[in-house]
């Protein structure tokens, strides 16, 4: 099992730092290894919706597609894949830590399959300081004035 969590708190109110952040199309923006989103369903991004991603990560590309399984806006978002050799969560917390500041809770798990299982130590690693470098892009996009 591999189990990546990163907080960081960032000076801008949670309704900001959430619309921001739950938006997927933004994520290339602020992800370094994201390289482009694309939403699959019409209606908007919510419960349900599914959204296709290219990445790069350990000199490979990636192409996946999460599933929203949780939403509360401004609070989580929870997405869920189950394809290719490492199904993955990650998971969106954010929390008020005063008026106009927000801790952003960042959380990628699975189990990976094949190579990965084997490397599941050192992906944890990685993963979660690429997320730790991902969310501090995020804070200087949003705290820039």
């Amino acid at each position: 099992m591999v189990d990546a969590s990163t907080s960081i708190a960032i000076d801008r109110p949670r309704s900001v730092v959430a619309g921001y952040a739950m938006n997927p199309l933004n994520a290339p923006a602020w992800y370094r290894n994201i390289h482009s989103v694309r939403r699959l369903d019409p209606h908007g991004f919510g419960l349900g919706s599914r959204t296709a991603f290219e990445a790069r990560f350990l000199g490979r590309k990636l192409s996946y597609t999460y599933e929203v399984t949780r939403f509360a806006q401004n609070e989580e978002l929870v997405m869920a894949t189950a394809q290719g050799p490492f199904p993955m969560r990650t998971t969106y917390r954010f929390e008020a830590i005063g008026p106009t500041a927000t801790r952003v809770h960042l959380r990628n798990d699975g189990e990976p399959t094949g190579f990965g299982k084997l490397a599941g130590p050192l992906m944890e690693m990685m993963m979660r300081r690429a997320n730790m470098a991902d969310l501090r892009a995020l804070k200087s996009i949003l705290e820039k004035d």
